[in-house]
């Protein structure tokens, strides 16, 4: 990885950190999101507690996605669906 890549992650690492300290602070609006009803135990988590929640229904290490940049969340996330709805086809 040369060293634009590297500065870049690190910039993202500490914005992404400022973001997490600035949102546990943030009151989030609770209903729902894009018309989906959300469950009131997801409405009630906090970020990490989501992403503690996704590691343990897809049995990941702890923290290996907290710690995930978000475009990676998305794609994973987005895949697994694709796999779940896919199945069976």
């Amino acid at each position: 990885m040369g060293i634009k890549q590297r500065a870049i992650r690190i910039i993202i690492s500490t914005m992404g950190r400022l973001y997490v300290w600035l949102d546990k602070k943030l009151d989030h609006p609770i209903g729902p999101i894009l018309d989906l009803k959300i469950d009131e135990d997801f409405a009630n988590m906090s970020r990490y507690e989501l992403c503690r929640h996704v590691e343990n229904t897809f049995a990941l290490p702890k923290d290996t996605f907290w710690e995930l940049e978000s475009t990676q969340k998305i794609r994973f996330c987005c895949q697994n669906l694709r796999n779940i709805t896919t199945r069976g086809d």
